[in-house]
């Protein structure tokens, strides 16, 4: 049978969430805001927009419109900037692996993501020929955990959502992604991931026997 699955980009296939950080503190130290590897936890799975708010929001600054637009296009140039030098090194451990192991079954492979980059770094790290749908920042108006980017994705799959799977690392898109009705797998911290139907640490701990499972 065939099922398709969604791949979340940052902190699932690739681990940009540093770089992101980066970008972000580079912001708010700009500002003088304290801006922490825990408050970045509040980013993760989040529109570009929606996070300047959040950092805004916590050290009460007020700006303008003129403002969010500059800093927003001043983050995306910052990471962007990191991302030159990406190469497959960046993708995370046992990614790979699954990638080959679905192609193999041939099961439809999407990313569904809220990087407006994401394109740019499948190409980097070398994976894009394995994707076939791509729902990015580009494609959606509503943030998880609004489902949209997952429903987009099973869309071009031409795969009921029932018939799904997703794996993601925010609680936003495990949200998003149950609210769809699909199959939600957190890879990250099970405190954090809870509502999640599965939790592994990272792929390295995805065999081929909960595979075919979700396959069957």
């Amino acid at each position: 049978m065939k099922k398709a699955f969604i791949f979340d980009l940052d902190g699932v296939i690739v681990d940009t969430a540093k770089y992101h950080f980066l970008a972000w503190q580079k912001i708010a130290q700009a500002l003088h805001i304290n801006f922490t590897q825990e408050h970045n936890e509040l980013l993760k799975g989040v529109s570009r927009v929606r996070s300047l708010d959040i950092i805004l929001e916590l050290g009460n600054v007020e700006a303008s419109q003129e403002d969010k637009d500059k800093w927003l296009i001043q983050k995306n140039e910052d990471y962007l900037s990191y991302l030159v030098d990406m190469d497959e090194s960046e993708i995370l451990p046992g990614v790979f692996k699954i990638l080959q192991l679905l192609k193999d079954k041939n099961q439809g492979i999407a990313l569904g993501s809220a990087s407006k980059n994401a394109r740019p770094i499948l190409e980097k790290t070398g994976i894009l020929s394995y994707f076939d749908a791509i729902v990015d920042g580009n494609d959606v108006s509503k943030a998880k955990p609004d489902p949209e980017v997952f429903l987009k994705a099973a869309q071009l799959l031409h795969i009921d959502p029932k018939n799904a799977i997703v794996f993601e690392d925010s609680v936003a898109g495990i949200q998003a992604a149950n609210s769809a009705e699909m199959v939600s797998i957190g890879i990250g911290e099970k405190t954090i991931l809870h509502e999640a139907d599965y939790i592994f640490n990272d792929f390295t701990f995805v065999d081929e026997n909960f595979i075919d499972k979700l396959i069957n």
